[in-house]
């Protein structure tokens, strides 16, 4: 796989090219994408009130979008960049428009998580293109800045999309978060077919199809396994063979790429250190990130009572943190190297995920603001260096490679964080709920989901049982957000190992970013 970083060797018509309103189309798809995968936590409430989904269904509500995201991104990639990613962008935002505008209509859980694979079917073919088509837009000279931005739309997106669903659910459904969706994918369309220039590979090469469909097999494996154990158990039979074959599968993966000609992902561009830090980092902190989202939201509704619009001001000052340290990022990566301000982000989101960890029933909200403005300050300073790793790691012709890689960590990270700290938080919350002297069928679906035990508490006259569950779910929450910090703890370790010689400002600790060795073994991946 190959693309090429200079317009003018873009498949199609010449014509000039407006970097800046391309850089607002891309990122607006990258938005409307990005924001999608958490907006919808903060109507997880309602929409179990509503559509009567369990706790594994509302995870899987959240999942099923993340986890097809992540799988198909790789071959998706592929696809864009031998077919045209201006083309991958438009069928993309196109059919994510399309699929949010039907979800507005179903009111079955099962249907909204089919609905929901199909959207991250078009989010898989529109992230990698947003950020292939600036690196093959925009001039070597300002891609740096191109990407700094890129990276803030994306940590920023998901803390956004929350705030603007919030406000939607003051005054209308959970079916307005979709309905957001639908404007922003159409608006996204028409900027594409307006401002966005062709660019793709020039030369025909087989898709690695098989490639594809051991990602799709393993990844569901190994998701499905997590977010089904709290209802088989951890330790039971379907659990542990389902993760060992998730796992057994994407060995498969690994093996098959390494043979295969022209695969989805090459194995060997791993041994880059720099390219390895950035991939793993950005798996590890969005672990952590969209964990925290996924159990947050419902704590802030459903524990501490806030209204959906509440519950998404409370989280702001992770924004407000979020986007200067990300375009302080650059600055400081430039003056003293990516090491130094890269690891201080981690060991920023480590903190504010530790502090979080401490709430309970009846926390106060400056607690919550004094784990929020580390975490957002982290986790800006941190994305944007191990993006700059990733693709700066690569030669011109492998950009789409890094591309699709920054995206698959990403999203990888996002739907295995979901799926294990949401299934540990469950998995906490059912063992500590006392349902002692509860009738049988209350019991049960005081144990499905939060939001169950607490319109039945309010609907028997049934305090102490909204008072039982609420501390079952805080320490569930406790366990999450404890579990998060260990990993970007993990992060901030592989980083300062990988990355241990200091460079001179501008790269990455010292990794040359395309000449001598270090491009001639990436090129020899190739």
């Amino acid at each position: 796989m190959s693309g090429s970083p200079f317009p003018h060797q873009a498949t199609g018509p010449v014509r000039a090219v407006r970097t800046g309103p391309v850089l607002a189309v891309t990122c607006l798809a990258l938005a409307t994408v990005v924001s999608a995968m958490a907006s919808l936590s903060v109507a997880l409430p309602d929409i179990a009130r509503e559509t009567h989904a369990n706790q594994t269904q509302l995870s899987w509500i959240i999942d099923s979008y993340s986890l097809i995201f992540a799988s198909l991104l790789l071959l998706a990639a592929t696809l864009g960049d031998r077919f045209g990613r201006r083309r991958a962008l438009l069928g993309g935002v196109g059919l994510f428009a399309a699929v949010s505008l039907a979800a507005t209509f179903t009111t079955e859980p099962d249907v909204l998580i089919a609905l929901r694979a199909v959207l991250g079917v078009a989010a898989a073919f529109v992230m990698p293109a947003t950020l292939s088509t600036i690196t093959s837009t925009f001039p070597r000279t300002q891609q740096a800045r191109a990407i700094s931005i890129w990276a803030a739309v994306a940590s920023a997106s998901a803390a956004l999309g929350l705030f603007a669903s919030g406000a939607l659910l003051e005054v209308w459904s959970w079916r307005s978060v979709f309905w957001l969706n639908t404007v922003m994918a159409a608006v996204a369309f028409i900027g594409t077919q307006v401002f966005v220039p062709e660019s793709a590979q020039p030369g025909k090469q087989r898709v690695d199809v098989t490639g594809a469909a051991l990602t799709v097999a393993g990844l569901g494996a190994l998701v499905y396994s997590v977010i089904e154990a709290p209802e088989h158990g951890w330790g039971s039979a379907p659990t542990l063979v389902g993760t060992a074959l998730g796992l057994a599968v994407l060995v498969t993966f690994v093996a098959w790429e390494l043979r295969h000609p022209h695969p989805l992902l090459d194995p060997r561009l791993f041994r880059h250190k720099a390219f390895a830090a950035g991939s793993i980092s950005t798996t590890l902190q969005f672990f952590a990130f969209f964990g925290f989202i996924f159990v947050t939201m419902q704590y802030l509704q459903l524990v501490r009572g806030d209204s959906a619009l509440m519950a998404a001001v409370s989280v702001l000052p992770m924004s407000a943190a979020m986007i200067p340290s990300a375009r302080l990022s650059p600055r400081l990566v430039a003056r003293r190297g990516a090491r130094g301000p890269w690891t201080i982000g981690l060991l920023l989101v480590t903190t504010g995920l530790v502090v979080l960890a401490q709430l309970d029933a009846g926390s106060s909200y400056w607690l919550i603001a004094g784990g929020l403005v580390p975490l957002g300050a982290g986790m800006g300073l941190a994305t944007t260096p191990a993006t700059a790793a990733i693709t700066d790691a690569l030669p011109p012709r492998l950009q789409n490679v890094g591309s699709a890689v920054n995206d698959l960590s990403r999203e990888l990270g996002g739907a295995l964080g979901i799926a294990v700290l949401g299934s540990l938080m469950s998995a906490q919350y059912r063992d500590e709920l006392d349902t002692s002297g509860l009738p049988a069928p209350i019991a049960h679906a005081a144990r499905s989901s939060l939001a169950a035990a607490n319109h039945i508490g309010h609907a028997t006259g049934n305090p102490a049982l909204i008072d039982r569950t609420r501390d079952a779910f805080a320490s569930g929450m406790h366990l999450a957000l404890i579990s998060g910090a260990a990993t970007t703890i993990v992060a901030a370790v592989v980083v300062t190992l990988l990355l241990r010689r200091t460079g001179k400002p501008g790269t990455v600790a010292g990794e040359t970013q395309t000449d001598g060795t270090d491009r001639d073994t990436a090129q020899a991946t190739a």
